[in-house]
């Protein structure tokens, strides 16, 4: 079983700055793809930001350049730097790790999410 875990969300103002962190443990191949999802209220769940273990990363046209993603393969934990941050990215951020598009076996694993309030 693979447990993932987010971490760093709060409350800040437009403008600021905020870090996520999301870690992930147990049975984990080790070619993966890990990123962000955020979903608010009455809207779908959308990518944010996704990275491969190769460190390829694809980020959603609403946070290029001013959010950055990374990773530490060592740890299975992935960051979100969001900096700029706008009242429109309040949401729940959600982490998850799957497997590489076109790659068996096919896995996908949720963390339960952290909540992002960009409010003055």
């Amino acid at each position: 079983q693979v447990q993932v875990v987010e971490s760093g969300g709060g409350l800040v103002q437009p403008g600021g700055s905020l870090r996520l962190s999301c870690a992930a443990s147990g049975r984990i191949f080790s070619s993966n793809a890990m990123g962000w999802y955020r979903q608010a209220p009455g809207k779908q769940r959308e990518l944010v930001a996704d990275i491969t273990s190769g460190g390829t990363t694809n980020y959603g046209d609403s946070v290029k350049g001013r959010f950055t993603i990374s990773r530490d393969n060592a740890k299975n934990t992935v960051y979100l730097q969001m900096n700029s941050l706008k009242p429109e990215d309040t949401a729940v951020y959600y982490c998850n790790i799957r497997s590489l598009r076109g790659s068996t076996p096919y896995f996908s694993y949720w963390g339960r999410g952290t909540q992002v309030t960009v409010s003055s």
